[in-house]
């Protein structure tokens, strides 16, 4: 509590509360268990779950009473809501979240509870398959971003009593948009869904040029939505022409592997697909190229369109989907790449 960026974080939580509090629900935003647990011991986390599975539950013991000491930390200055930030929870099976992760979640929960606080479940990328296992751990609250689509989420999270918050999409709209396209955003999701029990919110951390008109225009369609259809009813957004042209994938001189991320240097998933296929590419010494595509460049994004990528982060080998919201396994990408060049 007295050690590191601790204190400054928990003096900037005071300061908020003191400004903004009697009027402003205030987040305390806390590392996940999974994610703490990857960040100590690297890509090789995942298969300790398979090989090493009383080591993987140790480690997410240690981690966990981290978040719990932190979380504490963070509901005694005053914060409305204890948000655990466990972005790597959509990379892994139900079965495995179910083995690994259903008692640390449901601990850290509980004692966001008893600290006084509510509790909200952030997860990044494709979470679909996990929002039922993740409303077992009994959260608050579940927050998604655009990879997930919100209203058959909503259907799930419904059924357990739990809210669900999200998911305007982060670049394309509230960072490259105008204020009609946040307000679009808004209504278009509003429409889907049945009433009651939605936070409307980014789907993750909003990129840090995100106009703040683009947010405004965003609150102000959650509060006055019949007025926010009246501004855009008559709105068409600009289509988004890839500009570039796509590589010859079949007379390549030696495979290609493609990263589509939202960010690999703020997207925890992103980046540890990343760093596996960076891994991998070394092991190939020279016999396999790679690139990085990141959403928060324009023409990157009409190159997802191009290219058809339905989910982020993903990798392509020459083309052709490898990986979706998935973190391979070094070695077996290592296989993948070199079928490529026996092909």
């Amino acid at each position: 509590e007295t050690e590191g960026r601790i204190p400054l974080a928990l003096e900037a939580m005071r300061r908020m509360k003191k400004a903004v509090g009697d009027t402003t629900a205030l987040y305390g935003l806390v590392t996940g268990p999974f994610t703490l647990a990857s960040h100590l011991r690297g890509t090789e986390f995942f298969m300790d779950m398979m090989t090493e599975t009383d080591y993987a539950h140790s480690l997410l013991a240690y981690a966990n009473e981290v978040s719990m000491t932190v979380a504490r930390y963070y509901a005694e200055t005053g914060m409305d809501v204890i948000a655990v930030v466990d972005p790597l929870v959509s990379q892994i099976s139900p079965a495995h979240f179910a083995e690994f992760m259903k008692k640390p979640f449901a601990e850290l929960f509980a004692a966001i509870k008893r600290a006084g606080a509510y509790s909200s479940f952030f997860v990044c990328g494709n979470a679909t398959m996990n929002i039922e296992p993740m409303c077992l751990t009994k959260p608050d609250c579940i927050s998604v971003d655009e990879n997930v689509n919100l209203a058959k989420a909503k259907a799930i999270t419904d059924r357990y009593g739990v809210v669900i918050g999200g998911n305007l999409p982060l670049t394309t709209v509230m960072l490259l948009g105008n204020q009609q396209d946040n307000m679009k955003a808004v209504v278009d999701l509003m429409d889907t869904l049945t009433p009651g029990n939605w936070i409307a919110a980014p789907g993750c951390d909003m990129p840090y040029d995100t106009p703040i008109e683009n947010c405004v225009a965003a609150g102000q369609a959650v509060r006055e939505p019949e007025q926010a259809r009246a501004m855009i009813a008559h709105y068409t957004a600009p289509d988004l022409k890839f500009e570039g042209a796509l590589p010859d994938y079949k007379h390549l001189a030696k495979p290609l592997v493609e990263a589509f991320t939202l960010d690999s240097a703020t997207c925890a998933a992103c980046a540890y697909m990343l760093a596996a296929a960076v891994e991998a590419v070394k092991q190939m010494d020279g016999a396999a190229d790679l690139v990085e595509y990141k959403f928060t460049v324009k023409q990157n994004i009409a190159r997802c369109v191009a290219m058809g990528v339905k989910q982020l982060p993903s990798l392509y080998i020459d083309g052709e989907l490898a990986y979706s919201s998935i973190i391979p396994p070094v070695e077996e990408l290592v296989g993948r790449i070199r079928e490529r060049i026996k092909a």
